[in-house]
């Protein structure tokens, strides 16, 4: 609750959908229930101690009954003996005195189970009163800390589940602030490559594509899970029919976009139907490692995905080699409209689209960091400084997937997942 000091300020989303939001904790109260939860530990160990005698004390009044049982018909007989005794002293001869002397001597052994009930009795006496104070105790904490039946649990879970849902409907852009440390998931292939899932279908659909190395390639294997390309099992070949030039492919709604080879043309491969269904050239757009990335490898033509769609960044000769941004219709690949960002693509390690803002590392080698963010909503820019842990030292592949909320990245040959930590403003109104 906003009553309680609660601030969720930032959001991301895990690879497995789970949704991850970093909160400011109220400052007043942490002591408090910590004090709390030491006073249950002790409480529970009270708990504990007083099952542990109780379960003693059965045991031993279980045993001690029965002997006291076997003991019954023995008394009896006894009382008896003694009525007689008392009624006729003269029949009470040697033998009569030594029997109930034997008698007696039988009986001798139920005086200490008796003490001990005695001792038993203050001992239920004891636990008795420290059960009632334990009740107390654990009601004030109820109280203090809100505690509540399963029922009204699971429907404040249900209710908060649905209020996180929305929050991440409401929360559907934002501004990069930070970069997790890397997640490696596999390590295969060449030096050069790329992966990535859908950008765009729901979640069940977890297939993972997989294209080794940067040029001349025709090779995609798709595998059905992300377990699946873990441990290399389950997948399916498709040969495309033209190869492809650098890095930079993404696949979007059921469909590879990549850079066809030696050309700047873009081209859009279907995997269900195998078939290629529109290509399109990149006016004037550099190819054949007339503009790449700092780190070469025909990395011209760079495909992206975010929150708003399909892009291309690539460079050409009347924008002097600068970065250029390019939203392109997912259906005909037309150019729609382009952003000049006055960045040297040379320079630039790679980039990578996250609501409409493009966002670059100064450098593919160790040592890298998001240095520049291109906002196309506004036609601006600014310098950033944001980290970025380059593991393997030699990054030839980064993008952005919206639908999980993480960057893929191909590093010297290990596939590895970075999740994002957006910025959002939240009014107190509710909206943004």
């Amino acid at each position: 609750s906003p009553d309680e000091g609660w601030q969720v300020y930032t959001s991301a989303q895990a690879p497995d959908g789970k949704c991850l939001c970093t909160a400011v904790i109220p400052v007043q109260g942490t002591c408090s229930r910590d004090l709390r939860s030491h006073q249950l530990r002790q409480l529970m160990e009270k708990v504990q101690n007083i099952s542990q005698s109780m379960e003693v004390l059965d045991l031993r009044t279980y045993r001690d009954l029965q002997y006291v049982r076997n003991t019954e018909s023995l008394m009896k007989g006894l009382d008896s003996r003694l009525k007689v005794a008392a009624e006729s002293q003269k029949s009470l001869n040697a033998k009569s005195f030594q029997e109930l002397k034997d008698k007696m001597t039988e009986l001798l052994p139920l005086m200490p189970v008796l003490d001990q009930y005695k001792s038993d009795t203050r001992l239920i006496v004891h636990l008795k009163e420290e059960v009632r104070n334990l009740s107390g105790s654990l009601l004030a904490i109820q109280e203090e800390m809100g505690a509540y039946d399963y029922e009204e649990l699971q429907q404040r879970v249900l209710m908060l589940e649905a209020r996180l849902h929305a929050c991440m409907q409401k929360l559907g852009c934002g501004k990069l602030t930070g970069v997790s440390n890397p997640i490696t998931i596999r390590a295969s292939g060449s030096r050069f490559g790329s992966w990535m899932t859908d950008t765009m279908t729901p979640s069940t659909d977890s297939r993972v594509w997989y294209m080794d190395g940067y040029y001349k390639g025709r090779r995609v294997l798709e595998f059905r899970t992300m377990n699946d390309f873990v441990t290399g099992q389950n997948f399916v070949q498709h040969l495309l029919p033209h190869p492809w030039a650098g890095t930079g492919h993404v696949v979007f709604n059921g469909s590879l976009y990549y850079n066809k080879y030696q050309s700047n043309i873009a081209v859009k491969y279907h995997f269900r139907s195998r078939s290629v269904l529109v290509q399109r050239s990149l006016a004037g757009a550099g190819y054949n490692n007339t503009f790449p990335y700092s780190w070469g490898g025909f990395s011209d033509i760079d495909f992206m995905v975010d929150e708003s769609g399909l892009w291309a960044v690539y460079t050409t000769n009347q924008n002097a080699g600068n970065i250029v941004v390019s939203r392109v219709d997912p259906q005909t690949l037309e150019v729609l409209r382009s952003w000049d960002t006055g960045y040297p693509k040379r320079s630039a390690g790679e980039s990578f689209m996250i609501c409409g803002t493009l966002y670059v590392t100064n450098s593919h080698l160790a040592g890298a960091k998001i240095y520049f963010a291109y906002y196309t909503n506004t036609s601006s820019y600014e310098y950033t400084d944001i980290p970025f842990h380059n593991q393997y030292s030699h990054i030839s592949m980064l993008d952005y997937n919206p639908r999980e909320r993480v960057l893929y990245t191909w590093n010297n040959g290990h596939q590895v997942i970075y999740n994002v930590t957006l910025f959002h403003v939240i009014k107190t109104s509710g909206e943004l």
